[in-house]
């Protein structure tokens, strides 16, 4: 697929390392020379310098043949004017672009329209022709939600509207499965079916098999039917009671809508260091508690009862001040700390430093565009372990004649290797995947690969033949 990208920041720059290695022609623009460079030395991609909305800057990245082109440049505007150009002058097939602008996103229906729509509606109608949003605020907001609904939890992913769930959850000594090998799950909760579908011991990526030992600090990532979740986490540790109290450092759009969607059922601090800001937001926000400070302040922490917090999320647009609040408010008390890290040089510093959980948004962000990108009808991606593996729904289409999965044993398929098929959700009912279970037309097939360079050929595995119709 031939696919251009704007923009060659972290997003940008991460995209192109997770798609250049899949027989995929990339070509990178972006205005700052230094950082197009560092990416032509690294990957096997074209570079082109310039404005990403400027037409002659798009037709040298070769728009007029393109198969996609994805917007990420730091500019709202710019990336909302190169889709529509794309669209207007050189007919690219698919455009997507990153809106962090809650101005723009709250009138989305009225500004933006796909492709599809444009062609289907009769009347004139303006707006920018956008195939796909990526909103990262949103995608993050959603993401530390459901780290709070899940006490323990060091990631959360959702499949099939929610069905399905995927966590990643650390074990800990006392937990009932450690030191007990994988088949024995059954046996601990006979009522509750589950798969674990990787392990990281160390790092590395162990292959789950019923004879593998659970061993204390593994990284687990199991599957489970969303309601049996927090069931299956007391099997890996000792269950976190569930947050009440909430303090919530930064007031930004993630801050803000956090907050939002926390206040009706925690009880919600926020602070916010601009005057102006934090009188915006005690307006808007009805059932949270603004205050107008520095949260690594101490006093400010003492008085608002920081060793009583149950979570403490930093999500400020400054790592460093993120990184400083939230290990002052560890120390103080809190008995969880979450901090938003920008840079991904950062992350394995701070997961070795005092902090429970560091979440990227450039992951986030990358997961929502391979979504996008992957071929097959593939509706959800999701990158795990900063990019070292995905997850993907799959949804399997034809017969027994056409395709490559359907009417077939899971047993009998032929997976790429370091891939699995965990589970497939069939109309509203969770099926975990085993040897014997046959794959049946529509069913959500997730699956889970430690190697990405087998990507294609899980693709392939989900398109039918051309005598599919």
């Amino acid at each position: 697929m031939k696919i251009i990208i704007l923009g060659a920041g972290q997003v940008g720059g991460t995209l192109a390392e997770n798609l250049v290695g899949e027989n995929n022609d990339i070509t990178i623009v972006d205005n700052d020379k230094n950082r197009l460079r560092s990416l032509q030395d690294k990957y096997d991609l074209r570079v082109v310098v310039g404005h990403g909305a400027h037409p002659d800057v798009l037709k040298e990245a070769g728009a007029e043949d393109a198969d996609m082109l994805i917007a990420v440049t730091n500019s709202d505007e710019c990336n909302m004017a190169a889709c529509q150009i794309a669209y207007t002058l050189f007919g690219t097939p698919t455009k997507i672009a990153r809106i962090r602008s809650e101005q723009y996103l709250a009138l989305k229906d009225k500004l933006f329209l796909s492709s599809e729509t444009k062609q289907s509606d009769n009347r004139t109608r303006g707006g920018f022709i956008i195939d796909e949003l990526i909103a990262p605020e949103q995608l993050v907001t959603s993401y530390i939600r459901r780290l709070v609904e899940y006490p323990g939890a060091l990631q959360v992913l959702e499949f099939a509207e929610g069905r399905l769930s995927l966590v990643a959850v650390k074990a800990y000594y006392g937990g009932p499965l450690v030191g007990n090998a994988l088949a024995t799950l059954r046996e601990h909760m006979p009522n509750i079916d589950t798969r674990v579908a990787a392990i990281f011991r160390q790092g590395r990526p162990i292959m789950p098999r019923g004879t593998t030992i659970i061993e204390a600090d593994d990284e687990v990532f199991f599957l489970a039917d969303s309601r049996h979740v927090r069931a299956v986490m007391s099997e890996m540790q000792k269950l976190d009671n569930s947050y009440r109290n909430i303090m919530i450092a930064g007031g930004g759009n993630i801050g803000m809508g956090l907050a939002k969607q926390l206040q009706r059922n925690h009880s919600v601090k926020l602070i916010e260091h601009r005057q102006e800001r934090a009188e915006e937001l005690s307006e808007r926000l009805e059932n949270t508690t603004v205050f107008c400070g520095d949260a690594s302040d101490q006093e400010l922490l003492l008085e608002e009862n920081i060793d009583q917090t149950d979570v403490f999320i930093a999500v400020t647009n400054d790592d460093e001040a993120n990184i400083m609040a939230a290990l002052l408010a560890k120390r103080m008390g809190a008995k969880k700390v979450m901090v938003l890290i920008q840079r991904e040089a950062y992350v394995d510093i701070v997961q070795e430093a005092n902090i429970d959980i560091a979440i990227s948004p450039q992951q986030a962000t990358i997961s929502a565009l391979l979504t996008h990108i992957r071929q097959g009808d593939i509706c959800n991606v999701y990158s795990l372990r900063r990019g070292a593996a995905e997850a993907i729904e799959a949804i399997a289409h034809g017969d027994s004649k056409t395709s490559k999965v359907v009417g077939k044993k899971i047993g009998d398929i032929k997976l790429p290797p370091g891939t699995t098929i965990g589970a497939i959700v069939r109309d509203e009912e969770v099926l975990m995947a085993h040897d014997k279970t046959v794959i049946e037309q529509g069913d959500h097939v997730i699956l889970f690969l430690v190697n990405k360079k087998f990507i294609g050929e899980v693709e392939k595995l989900f398109q039918p033949s051309a005598f599919f119709f």
